[in-house]
């Protein structure tokens, strides 16, 4: 792997956890904007699961979709077969617009937090492994 790909996949990350921060700052100590937070959300688990696609040297598509991001990284890696996304995808375009908008609730924003955070970890965790086993 390029050093030009390693920095890419860290860019990827970096951007990640930015949206994990945000998440952050909308749930703590109340829980406000609650379709903004489940928005960044997805996005954290959207980059997370492009880097690790990045780091298997998959061309990553254009796309929101989590089911299919998950069942690309699950062809890779097995551990990521039994990820339930929930309805994390929904979050990427639909909360962002006026009109037909679902309202998350605090426990499912909390839920999709937890989902985003775990992801992130194992996504970490396996590039990590997969960048030492390189080298």
């Amino acid at each position: 792997m390029t050093p030009e790909t390693i920095e890419y996949i860290k860019q990827w990350l970096y951007k990640a956890n930015e949206d994990l921060t945000v998440v952050d700052r909308l749930t703590t100590p109340e829980i406000i904007a609650n379709a903004s937070a489940c928005f960044h959300c997805q996005q954290a688990v959207e980059k997370s699961l492009k880097a690790f696609l990045i780091c298997h040297s998959v061309e990553i598509k254009k796309t929101h979709n989590i089911e299919f991001l998950l069942s690309e990284c699950s062809d890779i890696d097995p551990d990521f077969a039994d990820i339930d996304p929930k309805e994390l995808s929904e979050f990427g375009v639909d909360v962002r617009y006026p009109g037909d908008m679902y309202m998350p609730s605090v426990e499912e924003v909390l839920e999709y937090k937890s989902l985003a955070i775990g992801i992130k970890q194992l996504v970490e965790m396996k590039i990590e492994k997969e960048l030492s086993d390189r080298s």
